[in-house]
């Protein structure tokens, strides 16, 4: 495995993700490179897990621009939906990936479970980053909490505004992007990456 460069691929399309991986970031001496931006293809998703998602597109972003690359998979694992849409978010959504398309679909079916179904949730993160030798390392967080109905907030992406964590009174999609940062699965994942790659191991000039 090779050092740690200054200028990371962003692996992700995701302009919500994007923005917020960039703040992430901001206190290390690392740049970020968006994909969409150097025009990198979206790999097909073909993981039957977020770590494995990650993976395949951090390692390939990093294959193909010869430099360190990040990767975010992410979703919701509905308890009482088996752990639905999980890895499986985009299927919800729809051709057009629209996201409120997905939240409806996820409502409605909880709603066919019956009245006293429960509607806990886990937030899940992982993050990998890759180098271009095809290896890589994957940081995963989580958040618990509860899916409310109607969606409250448009601060957030995704399922964040469906999403009221354990412990607060607002959903992800009513806090600002500096407190949901603190407290989401994407920044306990981050921790985790922090721990591991800047805690004792120092920047390189080159991967």
């Amino acid at each position: 495995m090779a050092g740690l460069s200054k200028d990371w691929v962003l692996a992700t399309h995701n302009s919500g993700k994007t923005r917020e991986l960039q703040d992430l970031f901001m206190k290390h001496p690392v740049r970020l490179l968006s994909a969409k931006d150097l025009a990198l293809p979206e790999p097909e998703e073909t993981g039957t897990t977020f770590e494995a998602n990650a993976e395949l597109k951090a390692i390939a972003a990093a294959q193909a621009t010869g430099r360190v690359a990040i990767a975010d998979d992410s979703g919701v694992a509905v308890h009482a939906l088996g752990g639905e849409p999980g890895i499986h978010t985009a299927r919800w959504a729809g051709e057009g990936r629209d996201f409120d398309i997905a939240r409806r679909r996820v409502d409605a079916r909880l709603r066919e479970l019956g009245e006293g179904v429960s509607r806990r949730a886990t937030y899940v993160c992982v993050l990998c980053v890759a180098w271009p030798d095809g290896s890589a390392r994957t940081f995963r967080g989580e958040s618990l909490g509860t899916l409310v109905w109607p969606i409250r907030g448009d601060l957030g992406h995704g399922f964040e505004p469906m999403f009221l964590p354990d412990g607060f009174a607002m959903t992800y999609g009513e806090m600002t992007p500096d407190q949901r940062r603190r407290v989401n699965a994407r920044a306990a994942a981050m921790r985790r990456l922090e721990e591991a790659l800047f805690g004792a191991t120092a920047l390189t000039a080159g991967s």
